[in-house]
């Protein structure tokens, strides 16, 4: 059977490889969700503890702290999912070089054996003394097809030495590779524990100061939720009216469910959820400060905050843009509260709330990317752009879903 073999070798290195191939994949995604919450925690700096000269009120101090160390808890839960998974690799490559030292050892042993006997019966008068000596051809066909097959045998064992030495070396570097990132991400866990203590400190001597007078900032976290829930109501009620105005427009009764749209706008509600998951940032450059749904507050657990979208911190007067084509269905605008812009995408509408100028007007065609505002700063130097989409039932969904990589 000639590198029958080798060729099981080779099977076993292609299994084996597999093996290697998934680990290394899971390594990569933990990889990148690692990168990923140290770029947010980056980010996080840059637009929240950049201007320390801006005097913060105590509940936004909290909010700000709160954000930071849910991010450096993702990113030391993430590490040491890496370190545990590079632990579990380590020791399979421990095994595999143990395994590959014991068969390299028979296999050279086997084949010292082969060469000494090939050594003793080398001569071709032996050789030929052994074909001459057969009863019949056939006898003969045969002995010469032993002397073949057992000539490639021997070159057979001699790859298969080669082979396995070779992957023995690999494997050795692989180890020590794994071994240095190992080291590596243990040290920057250790780190990222320190850094997070003192952030849990300060979080404590801020709730400190905040269980002294806990009932003013109660009210003040309950005034500016009612605040969120009136914008809310009042998008609700406009895009009642829109679809009200869209369906008397095209014949149809005004108290119809849903839009009446056009055949552009149905292309565009097609695109719209067609691109769901991969739509842009409605900013350059943001973090998610409060995530959609209801949760508890940081301040009072027995407080509910309820987000029918998403708050994102962004720098200074940053350019608001639409995430996708549409038309504008109404500009918002309150007394004591800063401008929204609601833009509708066939059977959906973005809301972008919290700007300070508005580029736009009610029945602009907007093109995906577009500007149409620049987000409001407070006096404490934070921006913060609350945005959501809104289904034409009235519902809410999460823009996690929608956003790329939110």
């Amino acid at each position: 059977m000639r590198s029958k073999s080798l060729y099981i070798f080779v099977f076993f290195l292609l299994l084996t490889g597999m093996s290697s191939f998934g680990q290394s994949a899971k390594q990569k995604a933990l990889e990148a969700k690692r990168l990923k919450f140290q770029q947010e925690l980056k980010q996080l700096n840059a637009l929240l503890y950049s201007d320390q000269k801006k005097e913060k009120d105590v509940l936004t101090m909290v909010e700000d702290l709160n954000t930071k160390i849910s991010i450096r808890r993702n990113l030391i839960r993430v590490t040491n999912d890496q370190a545990n998974l590079l632990t579990r690799e380590i020791n399979a490559n421990q095994n595999e070089i143990s395994s590959l030292r014991d068969q390299l050892a028979v296999l050279k042993k086997e084949y010292s054996e082969m060469v000494i006997k090939s050594y003793k019966s080398k001569s071709e008068q032996s050789r030929v003394m052994f074909l001459l000596s057969s009863d019949n051809f056939k006898q003969a066909y045969k002995r010469l097809q032993y002397i073949k097959q057992y000539a490639d045998y021997q070159k057979d064992q001699a790859e298969l030495i080669k082979v396995k030495t070779q992957k023995l070396q690999e494997l050795n570097t692989e180890l020590v590779r794994r071994r240095n990132d190992k080291e590596q991400l243990v040290a920057e866990n250790r780190l990222a524990k320190k850094e997070m203590e003192k952030e849990l400190a300060s979080q404590e001597k801020l709730m400190a100061s905040i269980r002294q007078n806990m009932s003013t900032y109660v009210s003040k976290i309950k005034r500016k939720q009612q605040e969120i829930d009136e914008i809310d109501r009042e998008i609700n009620r406009l895009i009642r009216e829109a679809i009200a105005a869209s369906n008397k427009k095209a014949g149809k009764s005004p108290a119809s469910k849903g839009f009446a749209l056009t055949p552009e706008a149905k292309i565009i509600a097609k695109n719209f959820v067609s691109n769901k998951g991969k739509l842009p940032w409605p900013v350059e450059k943001g973090i998610v400060k409060v995530r959609y749904g209801t949760q508890r507050s940081p301040i009072d657990p027995t407080l509910e905050i309820k987000s029918n979208g998403v708050r994102i911190a962004t720098e200074r007067n940053a350019q608001v843009r639409a995430v996708f084509e549409g038309e504008v269905l109404a500009v918002m605008g309150k007394k004591y509260t800063n401008p929204t812009v609601l833009i509708q995408h066939g059977n959906y509408v973005t809301a972008y709330k919290n700007l300070a100028k508005v580029y736009v007007k009610k029945g602009d065609k907007i093109s995906r990317k577009q500007t149409i505002g620049e987000v409001f700063t407070n006096r404490q130097g934070q921006s913060i752009l609350f945005f959501s989409i809104h289904k034409e039932d009235q519902s809410t969904v999460n823009p996690a879903s929608w956003i790329y990589r939110m």
